[in-house]
């Protein structure tokens, strides 16, 4: 199992590209399966999460091709089972995004109940209210979601709490079904917003997206498409944050700084300069020490719960107290007592993390124990005195497209190795 080793570090400085975004690959990998009709992607990152998909599509029948580097194309055309088995299911919860295509375009599906990060409960049970609202027939067994319906129907469903995943799975669902769908409560992330637009480029009636109310009138067939994912919001910030973390200056480009703003909000109050275009955004902390920042994590337009372990790890390293309440996912505190291994200060209350900044940090052996969480260990690390050892490091390889090398372009003293026994 390969870990990171993390040298202490100077200023990060430099420019670093993003990524497409996984959260927003993911569900339009899956709506390859409402049509016949070939799919074309580009700006898909390279990731375990996308691999996954990729496999679990191919094993379904659909033919994926890998057409560049960051180019897919997919056409479920030939597809033989609509069944989803454990052992991919289990590894990513965003399989279950198979569940409405499958049943709006074929009329069964046979899902797995997913896996994924261990940060608390993440339940499907809106995603099935949603379909029974649909006409869908609905049973668990062995584990297993077994959703059936001839055609589904326009429904309109009310959200009791924002779901992502739920969004876009009945988003989807709703694109085939007979009449009108409203969803209520709807999610608002860009993710959800790029996944709408694709669905249009294959035909869809969509209105709505990005706000709280989705309309969806249901159309007989989708047809070819082509799309480009949307920037990648998660990894932008992380490494955004990184540069205020260690008193740098980092310019992220093919980005788009409209889908930031809370998080740039809370980089200038750390005290950085915030200099944004079209399709770049730099933080300049001039070489200072950054001020702790009160994170509450929302839905967007939120701050968002994806960066908070980054923020937690800048404020260890900032002066002053931070306060990190976290209202988004129950067990997500779980990096702070890897920081402390690190020599962070940290308090948990409950749903809230209260940091005391210190100016240097101990570098001590720490592993990761999820996506995000990963990402705040090597910002620590890097402002940690000595060589530190991350292992478990396949957390972040689910979501950050060869992380080493781009915080290396940044002058980050940071190397991958195998496990040694």
């Amino acid at each position: 199992m390969d870990k990171f080793i993390v040298g202490g570090n100077g200023p990060l400085t430099g420019e670093v590209a993003s990524s497409g975004a996984k959260n927003a690959a993911l569900p339009i990998l899956c709506a390859a399966l409402l049509s016949d009709a070939p799919l074309h992607l580009s700006n898909v990152p390279k990731l375990w999460d996308i691999n996954t998909t990729k496999k679990l599509l191919s094993q379904m029948g659909v033919k994926v091709e890998q057409t560049g580097e960051h180019e897919i194309s997919l056409d479920a055309k030939p597809i033989t089972t609509h069944i989803a088995p454990y052992e991919l299911v289990r590894t990513m919860r965003a399989s279950i995004l198979v569940l409405g295509p499958l049943v709006a375009a074929r009329g069964e599906a046979h899902v797995s109940l997913p896996g994924g990060c261990a940060i608390g409960a993440r339940p499907v049970d809106l995603h099935l209210m949603g379909l029974k609202a649909m006409g869908a027939e609905i049973t668990l067994e062995g584990g297993f979601v077994h959703a059936k319906a001839a055609k589904l129907k326009g429904a309109r469903i009310v959200f009791d709490t924002v779901t992502v995943t739920g969004t876009e799975n009945l988003m989807m669902a709703a694109t085939l079904a007979d009449g009108e769908t409203v969803l209520e409560n709807a999610a608002r992330e860009p993710e959800v917003v790029d996944l709408a637009k694709c669905l249009r480029a294959m035909g869809a009636k969509i209105e709505g997206e990005g706000t709280t109310t989705i309309r969806i009138q249901g159309v007989k067939a989708l047809h070819e498409a082509s799309h480009a994912v949307l920037p990648d919001r998660i990894e932008t910030g992380t490494f955004l944050v990184a540069g205020a973390a260690t008193r740098g200056k980092v310019r992220v480009t093919r980005t788009d700084p409209a889908m930031l703003d809370a998080v740039l909000v809370k980089l200038q109050q750390a005290g950085a300069l915030v200099r944004t275009g079209t399709d770049f955004i730099e933080v300049d902390m001039q070489g200072r020490r950054p001020q702790a920042v009160n994170i509450h994590t929302m839905p967007h337009p939120g701050f968002p719960t994806d960066m908070q372990a980054q923020f937690m790890a800048m404020n260890c390293l900032a002066e002053g107290v931070g306060v990190v309440k976290e209202t988004i996912f129950e067990n997500r505190f779980m990096h702070a007592q890897e920081l402390i291994r690190l020599g962070a200060e940290i308090r948990i209350d409950g749903h809230t993390a209260i940091t005391t900044g210190k100016d240097r940090l101990a570098a001590a052996p720490i592993m990761a124990t999820d996506l995000r969480a990963s990402a705040a260990l090597v910002i620590a690390a890097m402002m940690a005195e000595g060589e530190t050892v991350i292992d478990r490091v396949y957390h972040m390889d689910r979501g950050y497209e060869d992380i080493e090398g781009k915080f290396s372009a940044l002058g980050a003293k940071i190397k991958r190795v195998g496990r040694q026994f």
